[in-house]
């Protein structure tokens, strides 16, 4: 498998990223303009093609000063266990040396997390203000 990382926004077709994470059950409910404004306003952002489809995504967000997080870490289905995640986590780590780099994930997927060298910590918590997803255009 010929996968090609992207770490530039140019030439993303929006479109096919939501209609690639809707029909994998990746979909948090962003349009494509939504999507497409969450890449923007990263630190930082890693798209994995295949053949020139979309097949793996992931985010920074970052102060650029001492603390990151991780978002929307994504690999199609079929693609999966074949070093696509990592790459595209290690990619985006070598831009936040010396920083604190934070993830929430599900417990099925922290193992995964942990060969990388994530480790648990504390509780994390959460709060949408307002409406989810009002506050973007799109």
């Amino acid at each position: 498998m010929d996968v090609r990382y992207q770490r530039h926004l140019e030439g993303v077709d929006w479109a096919e990223m939501k209609r690639a994470v809707a029909a994998d059950d990746f979909d948090n409910g962003r349009s494509p303009e939504q999507l497409r404004q969450s890449f923007a306003n990263s630190y930082a952002s890693c798209i994995a093609y295949v053949e020139g489809e979309i097949i793996g995504t992931a985010r920074l967000l970052s102060d650029g000063v001492c603390n990151a997080y991780v978002v929307d870490v994504w690999t199609m289905r079929r693609c999966r266990r074949r070093g696509i995640a990592t790459a595209m986590i290690e990619t985006l780590l070598r831009d936040v040396p010396g920083q604190h780099v934070y993830l929430f994930t599900s417990r099925e997927t922290m193992p995964f997390y942990q060969k990388l060298g994530f480790i648990p910590q504390g509780v994390g918590l959460s709060r949408v203000v307002g409406r989810w997803l009002s506050g973007g255009s799109g």
